[in-house]
Parts: structure tokens; sequence; C-alpha cells
């Protein structure tokens, strides 16, 4: 049984599966690690197969068998049941995993979420983001209009190291063809898992409060979604404090497990 890898904080008595973006890997929540609540929860950052721990791990790479491999993971851990946060492209696999064994999830935490209908850029903007994978400059304009463009050069630049070094160039075309080509929003329809979203602020659009809250509305009852004010795509990075309080509250008003 293929086992991801991932990093462990604290050892509380509840866990939490936490999963990352396309352009990073777990070392995208770093900078938040202290600011956990070690006591109450486990955190098990995971990387998804191609990235980071997980690197050498080959496979479809597509949004099904991540959810599969999330629960295999759980599974590892002796696991029944478990919180998970997914960032951006991974907040798809939660859902899917979510859907798959929604039992098991407690509360399901999304940032910057795209949602399980998957996101459908117009051709020059879905060029755009097969560009940036192997070019600098397109990648940090990319980050840079994901954050407001209100970095200077040097924290871009720190941005684009992560990305980078999280995955291979064909692994991230392959997650990019299985975010914006997937489509498993049928499956939400009567999944009973309260939802916690964080969106930034300073966000593309399309990540922003108002369509994330029609694209969840339209399966999950028990819906919250905040906004932080200073971040755009990245909160953990951008507000770290922020980001660990929000989550830390989200935990505190769901379901026990």
């Amino acid at each position: 049984m293929t086992t991801l890898g991932h990093r462990q904080i604290g050892g509380g008595a509840e866990a939490v599966i936490v999963l990352h973006e396309w352009l990073g890997d777990h070392s995208n929540y770093e900078p938040v690690l202290r600011y956990l609540n070690q006591r109450d929860y486990t955190w098990i950052l995971a990387d998804l197969r191609g990235y980071g721990l997980s690197r050498e791990l080959a496979g479809e790479l597509t949004c099904a068998e991540a959810a599969a491999d999330v629960l295999a993971l759980a599974d590892h851990r002796g696991l029944a049941r478990f919180h998970l946060l997914g960032h951006s492209m991974s907040a798809m696999v939660a859902q899917r995993v979510a859907a798959d064994a929604e039992s098991r999830v407690g509360t399901l935490i999304a940032v910057a979420p795209v949602p399980a209908a998957g996101v459908r850029p117009p051709p020059a903007t879905l060029a755009a983001m097969r560009a940036l994978i192997r070019d600098d400059a397109v990648a940090c304009d990319a980050i840079d209009q994901r954050t407001g463009r209100r970095y200077h050069r040097a924290w871009l630049e720190a941005k684009l190291a992560l990305a980078r070094n999280a995955a291979s160039a064909a692994v991230q075309e392959a997650y990019l063809a299985m975010f914006t080509g997937t489509d498993f929003s049928a499956a939400m329809a009567g999944v009973d898992v309260p939802v916690r979203i964080i969106v930034g602020e300073h966000d593309l659009p399309m990540y922003r409060e108002k369509p994330v809250r029609t694209a969840f509305a339209a399966w999950c009852r028990d819906l919250e979604i905040v906004t932080c004010r200073e971040s755009g795509h990245y909160p953990m990075l951008e507000c770290p404090v922020f980001f660990a309080a929000a989550v830390d509250r989200f935990l505190a008003q769901g379901r026990r497990l």
C-alpha cells in the first residue's frame, strides 16, 4: 500500500491531515507551525504524489487517486476519523475525500479553494498557467497577481523557490490538468460535512468570497467563510498568526472526532 510522505507536528488527541497547493509542498506551512494548537491536535502535513516527501511516488496523479492516498494515509496512521485541511488545488482533493468517505471527515477546512467542479480558465489564462511551470518570470508574475501585487521582489523569489523545490515540471503539469479538467460536483450532493473556508481579499477574483460561497453553497449545509483582509492566495505564508487562529477556531467549533 502506498503511503504519502508526511511530517507530524504536535501530539493532540484529534488529527488534522493538511494538504498543500499546486505551487508548493508541505513547506508552505512552515511559517505557521509554531502557532498551531499542538496540545489538542496532531497535525499531519502530507505531500501528494510527486511533491516534497512523496516526490518519488509515481502514479496517475488524478483527484480520485489523491483522495484514495489521503484515506490510505489515515489508515496507516490508525485514524478512523480526522479533520482535513486543503489549500487551493488540494481543497479539491479534500472535497473528493469527503465525497468518498463522508463519515470519516470531522471538519473540512478549505483555503482559497478549487471547487469540486474544478476551474475552467480561458485559453490564454491556461496557456499562462502552463508557461509558469517552466518560466520563472511568468511564475513570479503569477504569484504577484495572486497576492494583489503588494510585495517586493525578494518575497516573490522566495515563493518561487518553494514552487520550484516542491515538484518537477512534469508533475505540476499533470496536476494542472487534474484541477482544470475534473468535475465531480454531482458527487457532492448530499455530503454532510461542516466546511470552513479561508479566502484572501487580495487573491484572484475566482478565489474570493462570493464565487467560493456560490460554489460550496450548492452542496454544503454547514458553511462558514472568513476573509483574510491582509492576504492573497497564501494566507499561511502572508498572515500566519491569523491563519492559525482561524483554523483553531474552526476546529474548536466543529464536530468532535
